[in-house]
């Protein structure tokens, strides 16, 4: 059984650049399994092969899948030598794309690691939505609301944080803010414009079996009141009355992948 020091999956992203592309394609797929425990680790400008084979040793450690965008060949060579000896799962992102673009342009690539990452201004932008995410994730500071280009509400498992970070890839600052019945919503809620605000709601079965697998991720009963359909009841209703309160656009996340529901969110932005 899975807990928070062992997830179902644990998933190594190897770059001989910041790995953010690869990164970004493991939690693509990982939304898809929502709300499975996935341990992602980043393992960023490796350039030598004893870093390389150490990672591939760690992987097999942990029964990890390895996930790489290498583009230097003789590393990406190297790798899967080191998985194949090591009966590792490594899955190449790039190097088959690159392959084939050579063959079709009958040109070499540059193989110049990090090319995609050249420090303009909307780099700097999305790294600055990012740190904006994380540190204004779930209410621990009640200021960002003021400061979020978009802010989300929902009860616990709406999938605010994925969105949250998702939407910060695109270089919007998201503040988001859970809501329950035992805490008033910050002031800062009704101090901005409404149509920065957009609220998560969920099916009640749906979010039932969402938590029910979270308390056995976290080797607790699913009987716990947290997974109940009468304490969701309760909970959803009371957001209702608060998002209702705002006036502020509301998404069903209900068997929507967080690419989806940030599209949904994306364009009612745009649009005001």
């Amino acid at each position: 059984m899975a807990t928070d020091s062992q997830p179902e999956v644990i998933i190594y992203v190897v770059s001989d650049s910041a790995g953010d592309t690869g990164e970004l394609v493991v939690r693509a797929a990982i939304a898809q399994f929502h709300p499975i425990n996935a341990d992602i680790r980043r393992a960023p400008f490796v350039h030598d092969e004893a870093s390389l084979e150490r990672f591939v040793l760690q992987a097999k450690e942990h029964s990890a899948i390895m996930l790489y965008t290498l583009v230097l060949p003789g590393l990406r060579d190297r790798m899967v030598e080191f998985a194949r000896i090591h009966e590792v799962t490594a899955i190449d992102l790039l190097g088959s794309l690159i392959t084939s673009l050579e063959s079709k342009t009958n040109r070499k690539s540059r193989q110049e690691p990090g090319l995609n990452h050249v420090l303009d201004e909307d780099y700097f932008r999305k790294v600055e939505a990012v740190e904006f995410a994380v540190k204004y994730d779930d209410m621990r500071d009640t200021t960002g609301i003021l400061k979020a280009d978009i802010v989300l509400v929902g009860v616990s498992r709406t999938s605010k944080t994925p969105l949250s970070m998702y939407l910060a890839h695109k270089q919007f600052k998201v503040a988001n803010v859970p809501l329950m019945p035992e805490l008033d919503p910050p002031d800062e809620l009704f101090q901005i414009p409404k149509e920065k605000v957009v609220g998560l709601t969920i099916d009640i079965n749906y979010l039932n079996g969402i938590r029910k697998e979270r308390l056995k991720a976290l080797g607790l009963p699913d009987s716990a009141a947290y997974a109940t359909t009468a304490r969701i009841e309760r909970e959803l209703k009371y957001a209702a009355q608060i998002t209702d309160r705002i006036g502020c656009l509301v998404i069903d996340v209900s068997h929507r992948a967080v690419e989806e529901t940030a599209s949904l969110i994306l364009e009612y932005i745009e649009s005001n």
